[in-house]
């Protein structure tokens, strides 16, 4: 899970939501490139939507939800469940990390996953 550069070039995100969090719990983009996210749930319906950009989809358990958007700007945009999820949704949140296209692409390694979180 996490952020990827794939043979063709192009930049996918993986994660899972489950109560009450989301896997990766800070995901690294980059800004003016495209980005695919594809996502899914493992136990309930939640939804996401990354701060002031229009990136906002619901996660079904047994679908995969997929889109595409790009971040104009670099910085870092909250990502909170908007789908009420239980006791426990409203701490229910995660991280984008927007770099610049060069940056993003110096830290991005073939076949490696990226991810804001310190391993």
């Amino acid at each position: 899970l996490g952020t990827a550069v794939g043979p063709d070039g192009k930049v996918v995100v993986r994660l899972v939501a489950q109560q009450y969090s989301f896997t990766p719990p800070c995901i690294v983009v980059p800004a003016d490139m495209p980005v695919t996210f594809r996502a899914t749930s493992t136990d309930a319906i939640h939804g996401f939507i990354v701060g002031t950009t229009n990136a906002n989809t619901m996660l079904i358990p047994g679908f995969v939800a997929t889109f595409t958007t790009t971040f104009a700007q670099p910085g870092e945009h909250l990502m909170p469940c908007h789908e009420y999820c239980g006791t426990g949704h409203e701490a229910m949140w995660a991280r984008v990390q927007v770099l610049p296209a060069t940056e993003f692409m110096a830290k991005a390694k073939p076949g490696e996953r990226l991810s804001c979180v310190p391993r």
